[in-house]
């Protein structure tokens, strides 16, 4: 029996993609089929980095094609294109970065840096070229988390070169002060540090840079929200109360300035006793995802409150490099693929299509 391009399309699409919930030919995601006989062959393009999926999405690709008569053999060939997507309106993209992350939270202490490096290097372990931009100015912790130090290199005199580390890039005011100097800086000039920061950096082909916010929703944050081009932030909160509140305030200066909200992660969610096992929520119960259901966000993901998160982060290996594949690391990788999916829903930046346009005087 000859197999139909329109029968193994048909077959093909029972397979859904687990973050989206919708198949790979209806999306176009499959394409250059190619029929010989019984063998068969295509490709799947995938909007967002997701190595970790593959192999449980071929191996339901090809029990899907082998279950159309006269199909022997199946060759699935995966790849990843990230794009670009658009940011606040007047704000222009930065070069070598096609999208700009914020992860951000209302209040200090709840953990967003050690949420930051460890989602940069998830989303770096799935396939995608990821910078780290450690914003939070007064108080720069990415230095010690991702074991780098140094003042970074110029190679024409004009642009910083990121540290390189654990495969990410890496900028942070931590490398131009000592580190016992505390910076007792106003509002005004620590904006203008933070700026010069992230656009004097030689960012290289960047698909995600994640940016370290600092808390509150001072100074160094609205400069963030209004002058850089953010494709969208992830909030970072406990289950409590108190940081809560601060939460709220956060959520609502990004949708002032129109950066969408692209989900709320819940930190510190729940505590397991390395002893007994006894499981206790310390800070309150599901406070992150009732937030969530509140403002209609997604709720990205819980994580647990563990030493071994903090041991690693202060060591200068976080989680996901320290046991990439332990448990905790899995949650990561799981929230940095629902981040990378719902960027990759955002609409497109179309900038770069547009003529630029000069207007000089005839003479």
């Amino acid at each position: 029996m000859s197999v139909t391009e329109q029968g193994l399309l048909a077959a093909l699409s029972s397979v859904q993609d687990p973050h989206t919930g919708k198949d790979f030919v209806g999306t176009r995601a499959l394409r250059n089929v190619q029929i010989s006989g019984g063998d068969v062959a295509f490709d799947v393009e995938m909007g967002y980095p997701a190595k970790s999926l593959v192999p449980a999405l071929r191996s339901a690709f090809i029990a899907a094609a082998k279950s159309v008569p006269g199909v022997q053999n199946v060759s699935v060939n995966f790849s990843t294109k990230v794009i670009a997507h658009a940011v606040q309106r007047g704000v222009q993209l930065l070069p070598g970065v096609k999208n700009i992350i914020a992860v951000a939270s209302g209040k200090g202490g709840v953990g967003k840096s050690t949420t930051a490096v460890n989602l940069a290097l998830a989303l770096a372990a799935e396939g995608a070229n990821v910078g780290l931009l450690d914003a939070d100015i007064y108080g720069p912790s990415q230095p010690t988390m991702t074991g780098t130090s140094g003042q970074p290199e110029s190679l024409d005199g004009k642009l910083m070169e990121p540290h390189r580390a654990m495969g990410l890039q890496v900028n942070s005011i931590g490398f131009l002060v000592k580190e016992e100097q505390a910076m007792i800086w106003r509002g005004p000039m620590a904006s203008q540090a933070l700026e010069q920061l992230i656009t004097q950096t030689r960012w290289d082909n960047l698909d995600y840079l994640i940016v370290d916010m600092p808390p509150g929703t001072g100074d160094v944050q609205l400069t963030m929200a209004q002058k850089v081009p953010l494709t969208g932030a992830v909030i970072v909160t406990t289950p409590q109360d108190i940081a809560l509140i601060d939460a709220r305030k956060g959520i609502t200066m990004f949708q002032k300035v129109g950066v969408p909200i692209l989900g709320i992660v819940e930190n510190m969610a729940v505590h397991v006793c390395s002893n007994c096992g006894h499981v206790e929520h310390i800070f309150g119960a599901d406070g992150g995802k009732n937030l969530a259901a509140a403002n209609g966000m997604d709720y990205l993901g819980a994580l647990p409150l563990a030493l071994s998160i903090r041991e690693q982060a202060d060591a200068g290996r976080p989680t996901v490099a320290a046991e990439p594949d332990g448990e905790v690391a899995g949650l990561y990788k799981a929230i940095a693929r629902s981040v990378a999916v719902k960027v990759a829903q955002q609409a497109k930046d179309f900038s770069a299509k547009f003529p630029t346009i000069t207007v000089s005087k005839n003479t």
